[in-house]
């Protein structure tokens, strides 16, 4: 489809052209935004884990292992080093602290998530509503001059069928890359989850090695 012939669609459209032209710009800044901080927050944690944990058991060495943590970016590396940073406190200080950091980290990847939700909502109202006008003016053109100027009562026509169809445009993507975005956080979620249970029971492991007589981990 050629631009030009865009733009005469838009102007077909009528008022409620503008306001789904913003939330499509919207939607689209904000699902560019989202791939990009969930690409950076992907991290293999079949290979990150067991890396932590050999720096904990095996080599004993608690710095070894926040380095780790630091050279992987995203939300599992930073509940990881907010646990490991608080080694040596109760079980209960380091549970608070691992709790509060992926409270934190999951607040940033639901942010903006509701405008999403909101652009999916609101499209297609906004169409439906442009059909309304579109109707209207239809029917008030033919009150007034009857049937002696089908192509004025056509126009009112096209307006309704181009904001409803503009409407699900927009609302179909946003309501797909939320539901994207909703799954991806929920892994993220999981992720953690087997994380923080690992790094919790490694801990328990390394206490008990020191009770037991080993040495203690550097710190």
């Amino acid at each position: 489809m050629q631009f030009g012939t865009l733009i005469n669609y838009f102007r077909q459209g009528g008022p409620m052209m503008w306001p789904l032209l913003f939330f499509s710009l919207l939607a689209l800044t904000f699902i560019i935004e989202r791939w990009f901080v969930f690409n950076k927050a992907k991290v293999n944690v079949g290979e990150f884990l067991p890396k932590v944990r050999k720096a904990l058991l095996v080599n004993r060495n608690v710095k070894e292992a926040i380095k780790a943590c630091e050279q992987n970016r995203g939300p599992v590396a930073s509940v990881m080093k907010a646990g490991l940073l608080r080694y040596g406190h109760s079980r209960e200080d380091i549970e608070k602290t691992i709790e509060n950091a992926a409270m934190y980290e999951l607040d940033r990847l639901e942010r903006r998530m509701g405008i999403l939700a909101t652009t999916a909502n609101v499209a297609p109202m906004l169409g439906f509503l442009g059909t309304v006008t579109g109707m209207i003016k239809s029917f008030a053109t033919l009150a007034e001059q009857g049937l002696t100027n089908p192509g004025a009562v056509a126009a009112g026509i096209s307006e309704a069928l181009i904001t409803t169809a503009t409407g699900l445009i927009i609302a179909i993507p946003a309501q797909l890359a939320y539901n994207w975005f909703n799954t991806k956080i929920t892994r993220f979620v999981r992720d953690i989850e087997t994380a923080t249970n690992m790094l919790m029971e490694t801990f328990i492991e390394m206490d008990s090695q020191r009770y037991g007589g080993g040495d203690a981990p550097e710190a």
